[in-house]
């Protein structure tokens, strides 16, 4: 065994893969080619919702472009903009007002946001603290879900940096 390790990746009709020897790679792409019915993007630059940017030093991954189309989805486009993810001192709990939410809407919101972990790891706290109440639809919790995309509007422009390195340390 040479130690070559090749990546494939299928979602619907998108192919991704990657592999640690050119030759692999090269080899790969033609006989896929050849096989199927396929273009030849080469670089990625956007994946389910991915925004990918390769550059010399690494690769950025955010999702800029998604949150724009979610909170315009959501009718909150305009929203204002906070620094943390969860208000201070903010208690949870079932025994709150009861409003008339629809629970369509607070499940859809719930599953885009959790679509945002993948390059926003900082909003995993707030999601799966409101994600507990999802059988209950209260008024605390709709608008703990509004203020995690008041965040997103915020951070927007954030994502994750994987350099190129021979290095295993994990940095932040």
């Amino acid at each position: 065994m040479s130690g070559d390790t090749l990546i494939v990746c299928l979602y619907v009709d998108d192919l991704i893969f990657t592999v640690n020897n050119p030759k692999i790679f090269k080899d790969f792409k033609q006989a896929t080619i050849k096989k199927f019915e396929m273009m030849d993007n080469c670089l990625m630059t956007y994946y389910l919702g991915i925004e990918i940017k390769q550059g010399e030093d690494g690769i950025f991954m955010n999702q800029e472009k998604f949150t724009k189309e979610i909170l315009k989805n959501f009718k909150i486009k305009d929203c204002a903009k906070v620094n943390t993810l969860v208000e201070c001192g903010e208690r949870m709990s079932n025994n709150d007002e009861v409003d008339n939410i629809s629970s369509t809407i607070f499940k859809s919101l719930i599953r885009s946001l959790r679509s945002f972990i993948c390059t926003h790891p900082d909003i995993l706290f707030g999601v799966r603290l409101v994600s507990r109440f999802m059988k209950t639809l209260i008024t605390t919790h709709f608008k703990a879900l509004k203020r995690i995309l008041w965040y997103i509007k915020g951070t927007d422009d954030f994502g994750l940096f994987y350099g190129y390195s021979n290095s295993f340390e994990i940095t932040g």
